[in-house]
């Protein structure tokens, strides 16, 4: 990853992703729980990136587990 890249996804992070997951993790027009993972996943597409996490509902905290390129976060 680049570093243009990273200061682009660093941006996105702040103004578009964790307001939305602070707000409302399991739903958004970017948000899709994976299927088959164990624990419960969700990505956050943001463009050529995956972000996956998940979320722990008693203490309400969302866990960023990785940030990806989309080519290479399915494998």
């Amino acid at each position: 990853m680049s570093s243009m890249d990273a200061a682009r996804i660093q941006s996105k992070l702040k103004s578009y992703v964790y307001p939305q997951l602070k707000e409302d993790p399991f739903w958004g027009a970017n948000i899709k729980k994976l299927r088959d993972y164990t624990p419960s996943t969700w990505r956050y597409r943001i463009n050529k990136f995956r972000l996956f996490y998940t979320i722990d509902t008693t203490e309400k905290i969302v866990f960023i587990i990785t940030i990806d390129f989309r080519k290479n976060a399915y494998k």
